[in-house]
């Protein structure tokens, strides 16, 4: 399939986090190799600015082996500026739609502001470790790459 007509997907904080944490060698190799596809240029994954958010505060707080805060930094500037990242922001009709997401059944509401910003921005498909969060919402593709088949 090429990028043209594979459909989009968001990588969700925890994907993005176990490409760079190696506390958990198998899934640091997996998310590697899936972040690698992008920064490769051979797919385009989109992110959300909360994703962004959440890898920051993980990956320097409560990750065994913390990152500095500039390598933190660097990470997010380098993912904000290239051309095969698609950063999703939200704003205030994403929140209100995400509050009546979240009121139909969402478990999380973090969750369901990340599934509103997919929906904004027309994204159906989600690699995330959390498919049990996301199973709320019937019309999202939810993939988890760290589970075998």
């Amino acid at each position: 399939m090429t990028e043209a007509t594979e459909p989009l997907y968001l990588i969700d904080s925890n994907v993005l986090v176990y490409g760079y944490d190696q506390t958990d060698p198998q899934k640091h190799k997996i998310a590697q190799k899936l972040l690698e596809q992008c920064w490769k240029k051979t797919r385009i994954f989109a992110i959300s600015s909360q994703n962004l958010a959440e890898f920051f505060v993980i990956v320097t707080k409560k990750i065994p082996h913390p990152l500095s805060l500039e390598e933190a930094e660097q990470i997010i500037a380098d993912i904000i500026h290239f051309s095969h990242w698609h950063v999703l922001r939200y704003d205030e009709q994403t929140l209100l739609k995400a509050i009546g997401l979240y009121r139909k059944g969402g478990k999380h509401f973090w969750d369901a502001v990340i599934v509103a910003t997919m929906l904004q921005n027309s994204i159906f498909h989600i690699y995330t470790e959390n498919a049990k969060d996301f199973s709320v919402y019937d019309f999202i593709n939810i993939i988890n790459p760290f589970r075998s088949e």
